[in-house]
């Protein structure tokens, strides 16, 4: 089974609220990284994206802080989204979420280890 993933579009890593500033901070001024602007419907949720070279590193604010449901994930991107949702399906894999943000289609998954995983298409 091959999904056709193209390139990776982002990665996601996860803060908790109560260290919020601290972790932008770091990433914006120790690491120097490019602020871009989030979507409007996702500025309330905190966090921010960054952009280096042709990647997004996206931080979000979680609640959950690492556990077994956290938002952290790396985005693969495919050209055909329809014919990759039916090929995770037909291995059994659960679809955990869908929706469009910022242009992407995309679904979210886990892999066995519970490790979240964003397959998309522009």
């Amino acid at each position: 089974m091959s999904l056709g993933i193209t390139v990776i579009d982002h990665v996601q890593i996860a803060a908790p609220k109560a260290l919020e500033a601290e972790t932008l901070r770091f990433y914006r001024d120790i690491l120097g990284l490019t602020e871009i602007p989030k979507p409007a419907q996702l500025q309330g949720r905190g966090g921010a994206w960054f952009q280096t070279g042709n990647l997004q590193m996206h931080i979000g604010i979680d609640p959950e802080g690492g556990g077994p449901k956290s938002k952290r994930h790396v985005c693969f991107l495919v050209p055909d989204l329809p014919k990759a949702k039916a090929q995770v399906q037909a291995a059994g894999i659960a679809i955990e979420e869908e929706s469009v943000a910022e242009g992407l289609s995309r679904f979210f998954i886990r892999d066995p280890a519970g490790n979240r995983i964003e397959i998309g298409h522009r």
